[in-house]
């Protein structure tokens, strides 16, 4: 049986000061515990509802009510592993990279996270009003590829001008990304769900790209924070 204090510890994981004081973050499901337990990142324990091969040491076996204790989630999926955040990297300063901006919703930031590592970006820079990265249902999002992309939080302000390459800002009223020559290094700018790219970060950028519309009526007032960045980055890779 689960005990008091694991109880207490997994549960709460699910808050970011507490992530950040025991040095975990969670993760659930079969598919992202096996992808994460294949990289560098140090397992802390493994609650499972049957024997999985995983070969984890840390491997303990619970029932399905229990899992229901302990899981952020309506509906579990077998198992829920915890695993140590790995220490602060440092960014690579040159590159092409990513750059995100207070973004809010978990699962943009997930999928961000995979985008990243989908298009081979190393380097994912994010501003402190970013959601946490360990945010359980950030991790969901990444389906594993939290373990290949760099994330940082830093003061984006201060980053974006200490940095020599050309940066870039996603906007409604930019120039046409179809349009353009783009680099092959460079920091891609992306905005904040509700209020885009803030004043003093819009005051950094070298050039407003956008995404045009092409529909007929063009009643579509903007893309998900997710989708504007998975067209961008595929235009960016042609580049």
């Amino acid at each position: 049986m689960l005990s008091k204090s694991q109880i207490k510890l997994i549960t709460s994981l699910k808050q970011k000061k507490y992530r950040q004081q025991h040095g975990l973050f969670v993760v659930e499901g079969i598919k992202t515990i096996k992808e994460l337990l294949q990289s560098n990142l140090v397992l802390h324990t493994l609650y499972s509802t049957e024997s999985l091969n995983f070969n984890a040491k840390a491997g303990i076996l619970i029932t399905e009510a229990e899992l229901k204790r302990i899981s952020f989630f309506k509906t579990p999926n077998k198992s829920l592993a915890i695993f140590e955040i790995p220490k602060s990297k440092p960014i690579e300063k040159d590159g092409f990279f990513v750059a995100l901006d207070a973004i809010g919703d978990p699962g943009n930031l997930g999928t961000i996270i995979r985008l990243c590592d989908w298009f081979g970006i190393k380097e994912l820079v994010c501003s402190k009003e970013t959601v946490d990265c360990y945010n359980p249902k950030v991790i969901q999002a990444t389906m594993g590829s939290i373990a290949r992309v760099n994330i940082s939080y830093v003061d984006l302000n201060d980053f974006l001008q200490r940095t020599s390459l050309p940066i870039f800002g996603a906007y409604m009223d930019g120039e046409n990304v179809y349009n353009m020559e783009l680099p092959k290094k460079g920091i891609l700018v992306m905005g904040n769900e509700a209020h885009g790219v803030s004043k003093t970060v819009e005051n950094l950028i070298n050039k407003k790209i956008a995404i045009p519309r092409f529909g007929d009526i063009q009643a579509t007032e903007s893309l998900n924070v997710a989708t504007a960045t998975a067209i961008l980055l595929s235009e960016f890779s042609r580049a």
